[in-house]
């Protein structure tokens, strides 16, 4: 066998989804790899993500369910939640699926290093904890994204505040807590506490929440989000936070709106940025936009010929499944010689509000700026189950076509079940689908998605003026 002239083929910093996906493969065709995790394998989505997030979505809805379950003859009697108990489990559960991963990337071949990696030059790097420097021919960054907060100086006691790694670590539920942002997180944690039966604060610069969804979901989820319970506070920001001593809510967040509000949890939810800093990057000649992401072309490559990168450091599209297909694309087409890319185009999209968005494609927006003329298929009803159960959320669903030719450029929808939906509409959508095709199929009934293949009547907006 030939001797290395490196460590390793390939180095992999970042134990995320999309950097173990690259390893796992890489390593099964017999090179020589090993990748570098500081914290615990399964990067944010595993440990402080999508997975602990959806079990305090599905722990939040059982106490809904159980109050509707009474319009179809159900009594349960006294109930009550024990946040200890449930923390107990969830953590327990990320803890199993951590593990899954550290034993996927061992019976690959790969070699865990359980430290941080950082660029000495583009073929080295340095281990941080125990100071040896490994080269690699090829080197790929997977080291995500990370929770962005303002400075002190910014805001006056932000220190405070958590943010979304630390919300899954609370020992008990808050007495009143009060939430920064309008984003996806945000409003995703607004329902989770709420449905908890905890008095819950959603505070927004902007005039209505999810800004860059369609203009019909965003109505819809800030609609919804007041609906559940939640204050909404809109054209507002903090200002400062101060702690008072010896309160139940010892915490008074001051607004940009000259108003106050007092709590015992404040989150940030103000977006996310690149987990760049102190990586050396410029070490290695690795170049990095404003917002400290690396920038790459189409097959994840960077400016530098030996060093690729994935996922949510990249900044194009921060969702678990497209790092691990960029992962993959890198790991065949550099390691399999099939080289193929991701295409991150009509990308199925879920928010685990309650009800929950599902959307894949453009929106109206979207769609009237690129394509000019389209069509416009909407509905918005009460669903069958809430006829019986007390609940008078709504389903909204919304068809977007293209004039010209019929095809189906989006797809969006709020409502129970949605993200399960929307994953089988996006097959459609990827496919070119045109609502003709959709007209064709035959309805399943009684179902929520039968309204999908029934839309016949094109929205008009009204006249105004």
């Amino acid at each position: 066998m030939a001797e290395h002239a490196y460590d390793f083929d390939l180095f992999v910093i970042g134990g995320g989804s999309g950097g173990v996906r690259a390893a796992r493969l890489a390593a099964l065709t017999g090179a020589k790899v090993a990748i570098a995790e500081e914290y615990r394998m399964g990067g944010t989505c595993v440990i402080r993500g999508c997975v602990p997030k959806k079990f305090m979505v599905y722990a939040s809805a059982y106490g809904k369910d159980i109050r509707k379950a009474a319009g179809y003859g159900w009594s349960a009697g006294e109930v009550s939640y024990d946040h200890g108990t449930f923390a107990n489990a969830m953590h327990a559960e990320v803890d199993r699926l951590s593990g899954i991963y550290f034993r996927n990337l061992k019976n690959a071949g790969v070699e865990i290093l359980e430290e941080r990696a950082e660029f000495v030059d583009a073929h080295t790097l340095r281990l941080k904890t125990s100071g040896k420097e490994i080269t690699a021919e090829k080197i790929l960054i997977a080291v995500g994204g990370r929770p962005w907060m303002p400075s002190p100086d910014e805001i006056p006691g932000i220190e405070h505040a958590i943010t979304s790694n630390e919300i899954f670590h609370l020992e008990a539920l808050p007495k009143h807590i009060v939430i920064g942002g309008g984003g996806y997180i945000a409003v995703e944690f607004a329902h989770v506490f709420a449905g908890l039966g905890v008095p819950t604060c959603l505070v927004y610069r902007g005039e209505e929440v999810l800004r860059g969804f369609d203009a019909d979901i965003r109505t819809a989820v800030h609609e919804g989000l007041k609906e559940a319970g939640v204050r909404v506070i809109t054209g507002a920001v903090f200002d400062r936070i101060d702690k008072c001593e010896g309160e139940d809510l010892p915490l008074r967040i001051s607004l940009s709106n000259g108003g106050h509000i007092d709590a015992d949890v404040v989150m940030g939810a103000l977006g996310r940025r690149p987990n760049t800093d102190g990586l050396g990057c410029d070490a290695a000649g690795v170049a990095l936009d404003d917002n400290g992401a690396v920038v790459v072309d189409e097959w994840s490559k960077t400016n530098v010929d030996n060093i690729w990168a994935v996922g949510d450091v990249t900044d194009r599209v921060a969702l678990t499944p497209v790092a691990i297909r960029e992962g993959h694309a890198f790991a065949e087409t550099e390691f399999y010689r099939r080289p193929w890319h991701f295409d991150h185009a009509d990308i199925p999209t879920a928010v685990f509000t309650q009800p929950e968005v599902g959307t894949v494609g453009m929106t109206e927006a979207q769609a009237r700026k690129e394509h000019g003329a389209v069509d416009i298929y909407k509905t918005n009803f009460r669903p069958m189950k809430n006829m019986l159960n007390g609940d008078m959320s709504r389903v909204l669903m919304k068809i977007i076509v293209r004039q010209s030719d019929e095809r189906v450029l989006g797809v969006h929808m709020v409502g129970d079940d949605a993200a399960e939906i929307i994953q089988a509409i996006g097959i459609a959508i990827k496919m070119g689908v045109t609502k003709p095709d959709f007209d064709r199929t035959c309805a399943l009934h009684p179902s929520v998605a039968e309204e999908l293949v029934t839309m016949r009547t094109k929205w008009v907006p009204e006249e105004t003026g």
